[in-house]
Parts: C-alpha cells; structure tokens; sequence
C-alpha cells in the first residue's frame, strides 16, 4: 500500500506545522529529511510537485502540496479520511 510522504528540512517551521496538524489526527507518515544542499532531491522533487519549497506532502503519487494546502483541505473535509482515499486510488507511476 502506498504511503503518506512529508519531505521536510531543517528549521523550517511549516514543516512542523504540518506534522503537528498530521500529529493531531493521528495520521500516520513517514518523514524524509532533504538537506539544501542536495540539488538532485530538490529537482526531482520540483518535477514531481511543481514546487521548491517546504514541507511537500504526498500520498501516494497524489501532490497534497505544502503546509498551506494541507491546513486548507483540513478545514474542508474530514482530513484522514481524504487521504486513505488518495492512497487507496493511488496509481503507480508520475504524480498526478
């Protein structure tokens, strides 16, 4: 099964905001540390998201985006319940 991926830096404090907010639902994550000075991460990761910033969240091969779009989908719809969707369908292959 697919899995919920939060890629997070040192001293970013949008990354902690967004595993607390993960934290607080008690969603299940793995982290993944990128450093800044790892180029080859930061490209894939952009080709994938669109973005160059931090935290990126994925689930599965479905682009959540940053802390902002997780805290606006949180207030929206029931948070846990739309990512087991997102991981259920998630397809192999790019993001969507």
């Amino acid at each position: 099964m697919q899995k919920l991926i939060i890629y997070t830096m040192d001293y970013c404090p949008y990354c902690d905001r967004a595993k607390a907010l993960l934290d607080s639902k008690k969603i299940i994550y793995e982290e993944i540390k990128v450093k800044r000075s790892d180029l080859e991460i930061w490209d894939q990761l952009q080709k994938k998201s669109g973005m160059r910033t931090m935290p990126q969240i994925f689930a599965g091969h479905f682009v959540i985006g940053g802390f902002s779009e997780l805290d606006k989908l949180n207030s929206e719809v029931n948070l846990a319940d739309f990512i087991n969707s997102k991981l259920k369908s998630s397809p192999s292959g790019a993001a969507e």
